[in-house]
């Protein structure tokens, strides 16, 4: 029988919401305490931890389907049926899903894919996880610096970021708010944490990190033994390292909600 603050899923084990609860109650009033190395700070990932990017996938699956109609109609006509449930982590398996299985098909759709998904014009297609806008803003207000951190790229990614923050309802545009993206593509999203993971403590007192990736969870879990590092168990890479154990799970923010006010964006901020 499982602990009564655990819940197993297939994979991960899941905090009860008691205990997610319980975790989202402690982060937020860890929000309120200035330390001597500074304010507290919450470093938290975007693409699969605060939002679902498998809406952005879905707008570009329903767009090739369109260019497919002629060409390749079953297909198309595939893709058009296709639903958000439906998608996995990588696109070849979302496809085989869908029985498009020939390579040229799979290479022309991956490309057109690729050529997209990374660009900033599509990320307006994201949408937020249940109830991570009320606990980012609400940690902001009580004193919190917010830190993203993101495996997205800054030339080809950043005014689409600042776009769907801002959209989305995120704190954006004002103190105590950072984000932080990646120089170039072509820099693997771990090396890039791994390296921007001790310039952090700068900023403040790290008291909590939120990452949809294991081994950015057990990174961070090793820079800031005495943070609340939570895995969003959402979508991950394939084959990622096995999680540590001390290092909580959850599926989306829903149990911090009735701990957060709703609180629309404010005047002034991006």
């Amino acid at each position: 029988m499982d602990a009564p603050n655990l819940v197993s899923h297939a994979g991960y084990t899941h905090l009860s919401e008691a205990a997610a609860a319980e975790l989202f109650r402690r982060i937020l009033a860890g929000c309120r305490v200035t330390r001597p190395q500074g304010p507290p700070v919450l470093i938290l990932d975007l693409d699969g931890t605060l939002m679902d990017n498998r809406p952005r996938t879905l707008a570009i699956v329903h767009d090739l389907a369109k260019m497919w109609r002629d060409r390749h109609p079953e297909a198309a006509s595939a893709l058009e049926k296709c639903t958000v449930d439906r998608l996995g982590y990588l696109l070849s398996d979302s496809l085989r899903r869908m029985h498009i299985v020939d390579p040229v098909l799979v290479g022309e759709a991956t490309e057109y894919w690729r050529e997209r998904f990374f660009t900033d014009d599509d990320l307006r297609h994201d949408v937020a996880l249940v109830g991570s806008v009320n606990f980012v803003r609400a940690c902001h207000e009580l004193g919190a610096t917010i830190v993203y951190l993101t495996g997205r790229d800054l030339p080809m990614m950043g005014l689409g970021t600042f776009a769907s923050l801002r959209t989305l309802g995120y704190p954006l545009g004002v103190a105590g708010v950072e984000i932080i993206l990646k120089p170039d593509a072509t820099m693997a999203d771990e090396a890039f944490k791994r390296m921007v993971c001790p310039t952090l403590a700068r900023v403040g007192h790290v008291i909590a990190s939120f990452d949809n990736e294991p081994a950015n969870c057990n990174l961070f879990k090793e820079a800031f033994p005495h943070a609340d590092i939570v895995f969003v168990d959402t979508q991950h890479v394939p084959g990622a390292p096995p999680l540590r154990n001390d290092v909580d799970v959850i599926g989306d923010f829903a149990a911090a909600l009735p701990l957060t006010p709703s609180s629309p964006p404010r005047d002034g901020e991006m």
